[in-house]
């Protein structure tokens, strides 16, 4: 016989999930009561109400990252990885070395290296006795380590990292407070304009090897140039950064809007403005610098001769690198740092500057901030078209930041700092239908059904181990039996090229299928090939290798597309690309590299 009681128990360290006082129903069985034992069990129509008012809460904020952050995961970390990889790949091809510097440096190392976009820089609370800044890029902090390094002399250094700057962000156009930066710099004495050049053939090294031909221009100027106009045309050496600022926005906003910011908020007399502006609209090649030579005016001032004797000789070298097809000599491009002393260049693109005129920037932006009720610089204006993706790339010569922290020691500087996320967020836009979620080349698959199918883990498990001592990437369905339909789906999922499908019948002949995956109905390989195990990674190598050398030939030629305002021609390519063939761009010949 047995009876029940509600049994009251009171805990003096309460369970964490618990509340302190819990309900059970206890079961008393007919036993002495020296041998008297409870069975307890709680159910969770006996437990106190209460015990919900303990279970973990969610948070009342939002879970999200910060403004102009973001994860990456996916098939966003491997294009990501291509990116980096094919930049880091042109660096060591040009004899580049690695370095490290801290996330953050002295808040006096950073300040007044920037002009205007100081203002952008993130300082951190004062928590060890030394006032400290985030990066804002990857040039202060190279030249900071050389001033500190002085037995380094020479050296081509890269470096990749992120950098922050508390700027408006558009997250899906690339523009973020967080992001990656890929600098190239060549540090030390050396003639003048052959590190110069080198760099810009860089510049079209990482683009072309990255899918971009025909659709990136390489702005190109020289601040001792623009400096020289600006003497010429009466701006007083204070306003001559202030004004360089100004003009450095035409590539987003108008000529009358630069102007009215010019005379209105600097300062800068209406008729030197007007004079201004005859000049920064000119644009072109070595023709546009032998055009400003015969201006008797320019010529006389001694910062545009030196201009001028550094373009001429750039210019020669870029036609020996054969690297001058995608230079622009603008006269607009300014390059608001103030550490420049000589060539600049910025690397656009579609995309660089925003779908609507700056004239309407004014009004799209006051529309936001009654929609949001916010400030404009902390919105995400991913959307907005006022805002553009901005340059992919930028540089220039910097001879004299370094001397800033070293005193006399000067130690003669030109770089170029890559946006990867600008440059991301325009190859993921292009390559929408061809996501891969990782790298994996093989996908290894069973082929059989019934009751007999064992699923060839075994031989999967072995074919998976040889190519991977090959150094191939594969993998496989962990399933003892999987079903092929199943098998498929997970190699589609991951954007897999080729599957590798064992059956026991070829398996006995020593054979296994290859089969290309997304090949049309009409393709002669469409249901794959058998090829002998024995060779196994030699034949799947030379398909891997063959498929990558005609994705690059499309791709190629899918860059040779007109680019509106950047090239201005078109160039038909779609047949060639069928037929393997590609279009010469501006009468160089093109060749497809593995």
């Amino acid at each position: 016989m047995q009876s029940s009681w509600i049994l009251a128990i009171r805990s003096v360290r309460p369970p964490r999930r618990l509340a302190p006082t819990l309900i059970f129903r206890a079961t008393c069985l007919s036993v002495p009561a020296s041998r008297r034992c409870f069975h307890i069990s709680a159910r969770p129509q006996d437990l106190n109400p209460a015990i919900e008012d303990m279970a973990p809460k969610a948070p009342k904020f939002e879970i999200k990252t910060p403004k102009g952050t973001r994860d990456w995961s996916g098939s966003d970390m491997v294009l990501r990885e291509k990116i980096f990889n094919t930049i880091t790949n042109v660096f060591k091809r040009h004899g580049g070395v690695t370095i490290d510097t801290p996330v953050f440096e002295l808040k006096e190392i950073l300040a007044g290296k920037y002009g205007e976009d100081s203002k952008l820089i993130y300082d951190l609370a004062d928590q060890g006795g030394e006032l400290c800044s985030l990066r804002y890029d990857l040039t202060v902090p190279f030249a900071r380590y050389l001033a500190m390094n002085k037995d380094v002399s020479q050296i081509k250094r890269y470096h990749i990292a992120k950098v922050y700057r508390r700027d408006q962000p558009a997250v899906k156009k690339g523009r973020m407070r967080e992001f990656y930066q890929c600098d190239f710099d060549i540090a030390g004495l050396y003639d003048p304009m052959i590190p110069d050049a080198e760099i810009i053939r860089i510049i079209n090294e990482v683009f072309e090897g990255l899918g971009w031909q025909g659709k990136y221009t390489i702005k190109l100027n020289s601040r001792k140039i623009l400096d020289g106009i600006f003497q010429v045309c009466g701006v007083p050496e204070a306003s001559i950064r202030p004004i360089s600022s100004a003009v450095d926005k035409l590539d987003k906003m108008p000529w009358e809007d630069v102007r009215k910011e010019m005379v209105e908020e600097k300062g800068l007399a209406p008729e030197v403005a007007d004079k201004i502006g005859k000049y920064v609209v000119l644009k072109g090649k070595r023709e546009l610098l032998e055009q400003l030579q015969k201006d008797e005016e320019l010529a006389a001032n001694a910062s545009m001769q030196q201009g001028f004797a550094d373009l001429d000789l750039l210019f020669t070298y870029l036609d020996a690198f054969n690297a001058g097809h995608s230079v622009s000599f603008d006269l607009s491009l300014a390059r608001g740092l103030d550490y420049y002393t000589g060539v600049i260049y910025e690397v656009v693109t579609e995309g660089s500057a925003p779908k609507v005129s700056a004239a309407s920037a004014e009004a799209s932006a006051e529309k936001s901030k009654k929609k949001k009720g916010k400030a404009g610089e902390d919105e995400d204006r991913s959307d907005d078209p006022t805002v553009g993706i901005g340059s992919v790339a930028a540089g220039g010569r910097y001879d004299n930041l370094v001397g800033m922290f070293s005193g006399k020691t000067q130690v003669p500087c030109v770089g170029i700092s890559f946006g990867i996320d600008r440059i991301f967020s325009i190859m993921r836009a292009n390559q929408a239908k061809k996501e891969r979620k990782n790298e994996v080349d093989v996908f290894v698959m069973a082929f059989g059904g019934g009751k007999d199918f064992t699923g060839l883990l075994k031989e999967r498990s072995e074919i998976a181990a040889r190519l991977w001592d090959a150094n191939i990437k594969a993998e496989f369905l962990y399933k003892v039996k999987p079903k092929l339909q199943n098998q498929f789906k997970a190699a589609e999922a991951n954007g897999v090229p080729f599957a590798l499908i064992l059956g026991e019948d070829e398996l006995a002949q020593g054979k296994i299928k290859i089969k290309e995956m997304g090949l049309p109905e009409d393709h002669p390989l469409k249901e794959g090939e058998l090829i002998d195990l024995k060779n196994l990674a030699k034949e799947v190598q030379v398909r891997i290798d063959r498929k990558k050398q005609l994705d690059a030939i499309v791709e190629q030629a899918e860059g040779l597309r007109v680019v509106g305002g950047i090239k201005g021609e078109d160039v038909k390519v779609e047949q060639q690309a069928k037929e393997g063939e590609v279009t010469p761009r501006m009468g160089e010949e093109v060749k497809a590299e593995n």
